[in-house]
């Protein structure tokens, strides 16, 4: 263990940057997306939640393309492993890079793009609960379908620095799991209590 932590420089810009989008990311959607289900300033700003939603999922995504070149960046910036630097080790990465996307694409192709972000925060409900593929074998695929695809980017690119920041990809996606998973029940909660009050 120590000789793999040899191999990751944390004070490295490159690797610190990539640490604090990493971070930045969950926190910042999280907090702009409560903030819009408690005041609905976006949706009235952008004339409708739809609209609304679409723009902050276009800064979701933006956002989440600097992450990724950040992390790209970091890895690039530090050393490779050399037990890692082999044809089995990148395959493998591949292998779970092509796992990571179909766990993210599906996701995305089950919820929508509105449900896939944050479109509850917004007051734009579905119907019922997603239960197809990949939610019927995974709870939150997207998270870690994301987290699985960095996992085997980190293992193409032999980088003990990615496989950290993997590690910080998987500690940030599960805090922004313990807020979203009960935030997101309480909205649903609600939806039903209003429509038995009908």
């Amino acid at each position: 263990m120590a000789r793999f932590f040899g191999y990751v420089d944390v004070t490295n810009s490159d690797f610190i940057a990539a640490v604090l989008s990493i971070a930045f990311n969950p926190f910042f959607w999280n907090v702009v997306a409560r903030w819009e289900h408690r005041t609905r300033a976006l949706s009235r700003v952008f004339g409708s939640p739809h609209a609304a939603c679409y723009c902050l999922g276009t800064i979701i995504l933006i956002l989440n393309g600097v992450r990724s070149h950040c992390f790209t960046e970091a890895m690039k910036s530090q050393p490779k492993l050399e037990g890692l630097d082999c044809h089995w080790a990148y395959y493998l990465g591949l292998a779970i890079l092509a796992v990571g996307s179909l766990f993210v694409i599906s996701s995305f192709l089950a919820l929508g793009f509105i449900g896939t972000f944050l479109g509850d925060y917004f007051g734009i409900l579905m119907e019922a609960k997603v239960t197809s593929f990949p939610f019927s074998v995974l709870d939150n695929p997207m998270y870690w379908g994301s987290t699985t695809i960095y996992l085997g980017w980190s293992l193409m690119h032999a980088s003990p620095a990615g496989l950290l920041l993997t590690a910080v990809v998987a500690i940030s996606y599960t805090i922004a799991m313990l807020y979203e998973g009960p935030f997101t029940e309480e909205i649903y909660r609600q939806k039903q209590k209003g429509a038995k009050n009908k």
